[in-house]
């Protein structure tokens, strides 16, 4: 399935990874209290294992419930992601979020697909596949954005709400509509950017309306 090659969704393997993964979301997302955040991080270690394995407990996703994945162990976080209400990951192949990466709410990241012929593709029956899907460090995400499979987001990129990602953006780039294009690319973003990582300028000292967005 990670592969690429074709497999068949309703392979008890597979359906009973996605059983444990649907306990573990509902825990999630309905069973533990707002303010709980260490109950929280204990279900996301669950969920997500060897994708969290690398994190402190400080440097941990923020997921907004309700969340919803295929499995979690193919998702892979950087540093302090923030996911906003609803998001969906179709994890069937792997899923790579850098570090600070914000999601509006109900973005959907879709690694999975069907065959175009509807007599192979044949319901519940027929086989899929799966792309892997990467998200670049310091992206954000607008709100209802949907990134589907082999797709590679470059790092510092902004996506504006409602727009359907279907190929790869180069890094600063500022992308919208359906489908994404990329309408500018912020070079001058980048030179504030590099001097935040370099240590020569402090987030907070930034007051420019380059940093002001799209709406999330």
């Amino acid at each position: 399935m990670i592969r690429g090659q074709l497999y068949y969704g309703f392979d008890k393997s597979l359906f009973d990874l996605r059983t444990q993964a649907r306990h573990l979301l509902a825990e999630f997302n309905t069973h533990i209290k707002p303010d709980d955040r260490a109950g929280q991080i204990r279900v996301m270690r669950a969920l997500f294992g060897p994708g969290v394995k690398h994190l402190t407990d400080d440097e941990m996703p923020f997921i907004e419930p309700p969340f919803r994945c295929d499995y979690g162990h193919n998702i892979r976080f950087g540093k302090n992601v923030y996911m906003n209400f609803n998001t969906t990951i179709l994890d069937c192949a792997p899923v790579h979020i850098g570090d600070r990466v914000l999601f509006g709410p109900n973005c959907s990241v879709y690694t999975a697909e069907h065959p175009l012929s509807p007599t192979v593709r044949s319901g519940t029956a027929g086989p899929e596949f799966a792309r892997p899907i990467t998200i670049g460090n310091d992206c954000w995400l607008g709100g209802n954005v949907v990134v589907v499979s082999s797709v590679n987001v470059g790092d510092g990129c902004t996506v504006g709400a409602g727009s359907v990602v279907t190929r790869d953006l180069p890094a600063m780039s500022l992308a919208v509509g359906n489908p994404a294009r990329v309408k500018r690319v912020l070079e001058e973003d980048k030179a504030v950017a590099e001097g935040i990582a370099s240590g020569e300028v402090k987030r907070e000292d930034v007051e420019d309306p380059r940093w002001v967005g799209l709406k999330r």
